[in-house]
């Protein structure tokens, strides 16, 4: 790691970390509608609201520490961008609980369950890797797996379209589940998105 003289605004590692957390909580309760009824499902989705509007304040919080920070830990723009993933995660898992509730879907298509579950996992080793941005340390592991996720998630998504476009269901349904199911996967690419971003900021900083 490279030295530095000038002292850095280290604020933001918790920011990141806090963010990661409340992701974490955000994946929780979509693992939660899984199994819920229609009136679970609708309380779910208020506990939902609440968990990404707190993760909207906490980007905000990141982008007000920016703005006023001379000293950053990393590149400003590796910040914002980090920041922004870190968000739209938390967008995509609260519009899918939102569309499941909205479209009143009365049960999830098979597959759905282990969209949910490499989510999850992918919430998880990111909840661990952000206190590690701190020294730059055990993070390799972290992105190479979370680029993994995306691929089982990527090959999922793929089998529950064909499952939808097998004649089965209803014009109208395939075209509200596979909204759902769409969402979910922009959430594993997001995912994604922030594991390359720390490996962005881990090279710089090698």
């Amino acid at each position: 790691m490279r030295f530095r003289l000038t002292p850095r605004e280290t604020s933001f590692y918790d920011m990141f970390a806090a963010s990661a957390d409340n992701i974490v909580t955000g994946s929780k309760l979509l693992m939660e509608l899984l199994g819920a009824d229609t009136a679970g499902r609708a309380e779910i989705a208020e506990r939902m609201r609440a968990a990404e509007h707190a993760g909207d304040d906490a980007t905000h919080a990141i982008f007000h520490q920016l703005n006023s920070s001379f000293i950053t830990p990393f590149d400003r723009e590796d910040i914002y961008n980090l920041a922004s993933s870190l968000d739209d995660i938390m967008d995509f898992m609260e519009e899918a609980v939102d569309l499941v509730v909205l479209y009143n879907v009365e049960e999830l298509p098979k597959g759905v369950e282990q969209q949910i579950e490499v989510l999850a996992r992918a919430a998880e080793l990111t909840a661990e890797a952000m206190p590690n941005l701190r020294t730059m340390s055990n993070l390799t592991e972290y992105w190479i797996e979370v680029n993994r996720l995306e691929n089982q998630a990527d090959q999922i998504h793929r089998k529950l379209l064909a499952h939808l476009f097998n004649g089965k269901y209803e014009a109208i349904e395939v075209l509200k589940l596979k909204q759902i199911v769409d969402v979910l996967e922009e959430a594993a690419d997001a995912f994604e998105h922030v594991a390359n971003t720390v490996e962005t900021i881990a090279v710089k900083e090698s």
